[in-house]
């Protein structure tokens, strides 16, 4: 399956995953930073940004099987990557099934939850993009003014006021049009599982970063992502929310870099 993406740098290439609602925009805090080390790739994936949704289900193995396609015929099995919120346990799974990616990054991860956690995930989600949808004749109203702004934003990161009023007005417009949204979001909290990694059996690096005030996945998950992943590194973020990239984007990028290099 063919995926947009745009393409950034040179150097060995680098492949980045966005979240849920996402789309390769919400790279641009650690972008260009990235791009002067590294060949970066930054794709939609399907059902988001400007790609197609896929025919069928939307699910993390469905996903996981169409950027499996997409690495192979564009030549770039064996890439490092770095995925975020969905991207993240996305680029987990492939690093779980051998042979796909390289280096892995991780920044923290869904699907690691209990009961509670997944209710409270799928229920808190569902209600903000519901909102969000309703809210788009006034978006670049809201998104401009600081008040407002931190409200829609406080459960993603910690200090929503500083961000960038135009990479959270495109965030929301991302949101609101994703064809595949509310069917990936209701497979991320009720589908399959994920699987995990027996020790040993992951060769390449993998870390697994996580905001210490992540209000979406909780801190506490990763011990969870760790027991199933245990070749894996863990690294704590300080003063940082659910989105890493945009809470702390030069520590982000020294993290990838270092992982990857």
């Amino acid at each position: 399956m063919n995926m947009h993406h745009i393409r950034r740098g040179t150097g060995k290439p680098l492949l980045l995953v966005h979240g849920l609602g996402g789309s390769w925009r919400s790279w641009s805090p650690v972008l260009d930073d990235l791009a002067r080390a590294r060949a970066i790739i930054a794709i939609d994936l399907p059902g988001f940004g400007e790609t197609l949704p896929l025919p069928g289900e939307v699910s993390i193995r469905t996903l996981a099987d169409a950027l499996t396609d997409f690495l192979r015929a564009n030549d770039l099995t064996g890439v490092d990557a770095v995925g975020s919120s969905m991207g993240a346990r996305l680029v987990l799974e492939l690093a779980r099934r051998g042979s796909v990616l390289g280096a892995v990054v991780s920044l923290n991860p869904g699907g690691f939850w209990n009961d509670w956690e997944r209710h409270f995930f799928y229920g808190s989600v569902y209600s903000s993009v519901n909102l969000v949808r309703l809210l788009q004749p006034v978006m670049p109203t809201l998104t401009e003014n600081v008040a407002s702004r931190t409200a829609l934003f406080a459960q993603f990161s910690v200090h929503p006021w500083e961000l960038s009023p135009t990479l959270t007005l495109e965030e929301m417009r991302s949101f609101a049009t994703s064809r595949s949204f509310d069917e990936l979001l209701y497979q991320l909290a009720y589908g399959e599982t994920q699987k995990g990694a027996p020790l040993n059996s992951i060769k390449s690096p993998l870390v697994i970063g996580w905001g210490r005030d992540d209000r979406v996945c909780f801190p506490n998950q990763a011990k969870r992502a760790l027991e199933l992943f245990p070749d894996a590194r863990l690294h704590w973020f300080e003063n940082c929310g659910h989105l890493t990239h945009w809470d702390v984007p030069g520590e982000a990028t020294r993290l990838i870099l270092d992982s990857t290099g």
